[in-house]
């Protein structure tokens, strides 16, 4: 299974997303924001991330843009789970270098499948 960083300001979803995630075996790395994301992205290898965009600190485009620029994860899935559902954001999220998107509120199966599918 994988190993996968997940990131969001609210203890709530983070919470969600690892018993959903750890439930089919997958080892779960949280982190509160942006900033503690690419910390933790810096600090060890991970098979795919998984993040917030509206996040205190550093948001989740920003923390893409310097997640892609490290080498260790130049091509490491990255999901966003938002609320946000614009086409523009999207787009800033696609430019910045999220390998899809997953609107909030997430069906626990559809969030596995979606992994399931970049892991391969």
């Amino acid at each position: 299974m994988a190993t996968i960083l997940a990131v969001d300001d609210s203890v709530t979803i983070r919470q969600m997303v690892a018993h959903t995630l750890k439930s089919k075996g997958h080892t779960v790395i949280e982190a509160v924001d942006g900033r503690d994301g690419l910390a933790k992205a810096k600090a060890g290898a991970v098979n795919l991330i998984l993040t917030d965009i509206n996040m205190p600190n550093m948001d989740g485009i920003e923390m893409i843009k310097q997640v892609r620029a490290l080498p260790a994860h130049k091509f490491t899935p990255i999901l966003t789970l938002t609320t946000e559902s614009t086409s523009d954001m999207k787009m800033k999220g696609k430019q910045a270098g999220a390998t899809g998107w997953i609107v909030k509120p997430f069906k626990p199966e559809q969030l596995l499948a979606t992994i399931d599918k970049v892991l391969r």
